[in-house]
C-alpha cells in the first residue's frame, strides 16, 4: 500500500511539472509565457542581481532558471566552466528570450572572452554569495551578455 501511494504521488508530481511551460525549480521547461518586449539597449533593472528564466533553442524551446548579473547597463548569464544544455543551445542559435518578472525580453546572447570584462563580472558575481563559482578560477568560462536583437 505504501509503495502504491508513493508511486501515485511521484506520478502526480511529474504530471504537474510536465504541465508547466517554463522551468520548474531545477527542472528545465519549454517555451516561456508572458508579455513579450524587445530587450533594451541598456538594461536598467531594479535589482543588480536576481532570478530569471532563460529560453534557448527557438525551434524547440528549452528554458531554465538562472541568476543574472546587471553591470553598467549590461545583463549577463553565466554557466561557470560547465558547457550546459543551454550553452550548447546558444552555440547553435544565439537568439534567446529572458523572462524577468512578468516580461519576456527577446535578446541575443554574445559569449564574452575578454579577461578584463570577465574580471569585472567576477568581482560582482562572487560578491553575491559564498557559493558563487569564481570565473577567474577556470580555464574556460561560459559567460554571455544578453543584448537587443
Amino acid at each position: 500500500m505504501h509503495q502504491l501511494v508513493s508511486t501515485i504521488t511521484l506520478t502526480a508530481g511529474l504530471l504537474l511539472i510536465s504541465a508547466c511551460d517554463g522551468p520548474f525549480g531545477f527542472f528545465a521547461g519549454g517555451e516561456l509565457s508572458g508579455a513579450v518586449s524587445e530587450a533594451p539597449k541598456t538594461w536598467q533593472l531594479a535589482e543588480v542581481s536576481g532570478l530569471a528564466q532563460l529560453e534557448t533553442r527557438p525551434d524547440d524551446p528549452y528554458s531554465n532558471n538562472f541568476t543574472y548579473i546587471q553591470m553598467d547597463g549590461r545583463l549577463y548569464v553565466y554557466a561557470g566552466d560547465t558547457r550546459t544544455n543551454w550553452v550548447q543551445n546558444i552555440e547553435q542559435s544565439p537568439l534567446v528570450r529572458v523572462k524577468i518578472g512578468e516580461t519576456i525580453y527577446e535578446a541575443r546572447a554574445i559569449r564574452k572572452n575578454d579577461q578584463a570584462e570577465i574580471h569585472d563580472f567576477a568581482e560582482m558575481w562572487i560578491s553575491r554569495g559564498a557559493f558563487m563559482r569564481d570565473p577567474r578560477d577556470f580555464e574556460e568560462v561560459w559567460l554571455y551578455q544578453l543584448v537587443a536583437r
